[in-house]
């Protein structure tokens, strides 16, 4: 069993329905429904990978408080290992309003400290014992960069709808082997793509909602998918995670580009034809037999 290490990325959610996102003038609004959920990259990656037949341990800032314990409890019932650095800020919160098409307004409501008194010297032995190195974009995971680095782990990076100028990201973009982001603010993606890949990279991975995805390898292969048009769609928190777990699925198998952009569709289809970030019946039977009936359009 393969083992992946998640740095970053654990909150408590409340998320609330609407049937369109505010227009930025005052009004008054009613949803069709709310509900609350432990959110954020950290935890939409884990809770797909644990699933997917991987050992994972995820280490992320959590809170001693309400929050936190709900956290938790949410982790304890999950195959996986957490490890958690108690913040005393308390647990990142977020407000999530969601339309009916799926868009999203994150409101950060509730913030980790920025840069935690960690002990990272602490975590190395975690870092060497890992097979997949997966690094958020929190501050403090900026600094498992060169503790990977200096093992020669391949870090893997979800940059999400990072604009290609931020300078935020410049130690995630430049740190990273395998990037994933969205084309959600990207100008020119396939440029971007095509210069991280002569930069060194071994691979960069572009999501553009419904219009599917693409992907570009250090063997020159680029891979352009559509989407699997037929799963319903109840909610897309946590697709992107789910796409990345996908993808990394089929990667750790030794799939080809095209097939683990497939698992990645596969996995985010399944993430969206739920209410949670990772499907309840998410397993490594399930991906297998929805890869053999469903098709990309």
């Amino acid at each position: 069993m393969k083992k992946v290490s998640v740095f970053g990325g654990v909150s408590l959610d409340t998320v609330i329905y609407l049937q369109e996102l505010p227009q930025g003038k005052s009004e008054t609004l009613f949803s069709s429904g709310m509900r609350e959920q432990i959110g954020s990259t950290g935890t939409g990656k884990a809770a797909n990978l644990c699933h997917l037949g991987f050992q994972v341990l995820l280490h992320a800032q959590v809170g001693t408080d309400a929050a936190g314990e709900k956290v938790r409890r949410y982790f304890s019932a999950l195959p996986m290992q957490t490890l958690f650095f108690d913040d005393p800020r308390g647990t990142e919160t977020h407000v999530n309003l969601m339309d009916k098409s799926g868009s999203r307004i994150s409101i950060y409501t509730g913030y980790n400290t920025f840069e935690p008194d960690m002990d990272f010297q602490a975590l190395e032995q975690v870092v060497m014992e890992t097979d997949y190195l997966v690094v958020n974009i929190l501050n403090y995971a900026r600094k498992i960069i060169p503790i990977g680095k200096k093992h020669g782990k391949k870090i893997w990076c979800d940059l999400h709808d990072y604009d290609g100028v931020s300078e935020y990201h410049q130690d995630f973009v430049a740190g990273a082997d395998y990037l994933f982001l969205s084309a959600e603010r990207m100008a020119d993606p396939l440029r971007f793509m095509r210069h991280q890949i002569a930069s060194g990279k071994q691979l960069v991975v572009c999501t553009n909602g419904k219009k599917g995805a693409c992907a570009l390898n250090a063997k020159g292969e680029f891979v352009e998918t559509g989407i699997i048009s037929n799963y319903d769609v109840i909610d897309t928190n946590g697709a992107g995670d789910a796409f990345f777990s996908g993808f990394l699925y089929g990667h750790a198998r030794g799939a080809s580009l095209a097939d683990c952009m497939k698992y990645a569709a596969i996995c985010g289809g399944l993430c969206v034809s739920s209410d949670s970030l990772a499907s309840e019946q998410l397993s490594t039977e399930l991906i297998e037999s929805e890869f053999r009936v469903r098709e990309l359009k």
